[in-house]
């Protein structure tokens, strides 16, 4: 393990739940994420607003309990965002996010009423009363406007390698015609980013985008911005993610979370160095095995081939090396 890993800097980590959440998911830092996501999204949506939602989804049982997302947000324009930050590896990592979305997805049917209600508060910039609402909703609609979606984005930041992802940084994933690519409904999309797979140096991080992503994977180690990151949103960056201006409450909370992120990449280098040690020895044991087993084959065939020499036949050299007449008729015979 680097030892940059386990070092404090004047920044928080953003890699941990709170130091996370510190620097996108507070009121004061929304236009943050709003950057960060206008450039994840570039070229195909851009966001002037967004409110932040209820993080955890009001569940009908108890076995639904506990889903619960890093971030969730309501855009200006009716969009929906799920973004959390994933430090450690575990199975079935794709198969939860994918929950995350349906869920998501399924809850604009469900909680019809209360979606709207969010959607004109957006819009309008003040809440509604009830009986605002209900005077303003229309009395009847037809079956299928029922299930008119709005678009819901998943954006999984990893500091990870997921198996079931090619190698690489970024994957985009819609739903699609497998044949042509055709995306068949646009309003399921996934955005997974693959930190470890994230090598460029500063000096090659030539857009607001790489930039963003390099701060990202490093800030925790530094102390002090570099003077290459020259853009506003470095500046405020600065000013949110320092650890001396966090209140008491935040830097309570991120001790904790910090040494939680300790912990777990020690668990994790050690249990990868208790693997290549165990592969090791498996494979000194493999190869000691493989010389002994040569070893006695080439003997076998040195005790073939004298015996051969004092006129025994194949049979009876067989019967005293172990070996196969036509093995023994290979070997004498070479």
């Amino acid at each position: 393990m680097d030892n940059m890993d386990l070092t404090c800097g004047h920044f928080v980590n953003p890699f941990t739940d709170i130091g996370f959440k510190i620097i996108f998911g507070q009121p004061a830092s929304k236009e943050l994420l709003i950057t960060l996501l206008n450039e994840l999204l570039a070229g195909e949506h851009r966001i002037e607003n967004l409110i932040f939602l209820d993080k955890e989804n009001h569940s009908d049982s108890m076995a639904d309990a506990g889903i619960i997302y890093d971030l969730y947000c309501l855009t200006d324009t009716v969009e929906y965002i799920i973004v959390e930050m994933q430090n450690r590896f575990h199975s079935s990592f794709l198969d939860r996010t994918l929950f995350y979305m349906c869920r998501a997805i399924g809850r604009q049917v469900e909680n019809l009423r209360e979606k709207r209600r969010k959607e004109r508060e957006l819009q309008t910039g003040k809440p509604e009363t009830e009986e605002d609402f209900l005077l303003s909703e229309p009395m009847q609609e037809n079956y299928g406007s029922r299930y008119k979606l709005s678009t819901v984005y998943g954006i999984f930041l990893m500091n990870f390698r997921e198996p079931g992802l090619e190698e690489k940084f970024r994957t985009d994933t819609v739903i699609a015609d497998r044949e042509s690519g055709k995306v068949v409904n646009p309003h399921f999309r996934q955005i997974f980013l693959q930190f470890p797979y994230f090598t460029k140096e500063l000096k090659d991080c030539e857009t607001l985008y790489d930039k963003l992503i390099y701060t990202l994977k490093n800030m925790q180690h530094w102390n002090r911005m570099p003077d290459a990151l020259k853009e506003q949103v470095f500046s405020r960056l600065e000013e949110l993610a320092a650890v001396a201006n966090l209140s008491l409450e935040d830097r309570i909370a991120y001790d904790k979370a910090l040494d939680r992120y300790r912990v777990s990449r020690i668990v994790e280098e050690d249990a990868r160095e208790a693997g290549w040690k165990k592969g090791l020895a498996e494979g000194r044991a493999e190869g000691r095995a493989e010389g002994l087993a040569e070893g006695q084959a080439k003997e076998k065939v040195a005790i073939a081939r004298n015996l051969k020499s004092l006129g025994l036949s194949t049979a009876q050299i067989a019967q005293a090396t172990g070996l196969t007449e036509e093995e023994v008729e290979s070997t004498v015979n070479n």
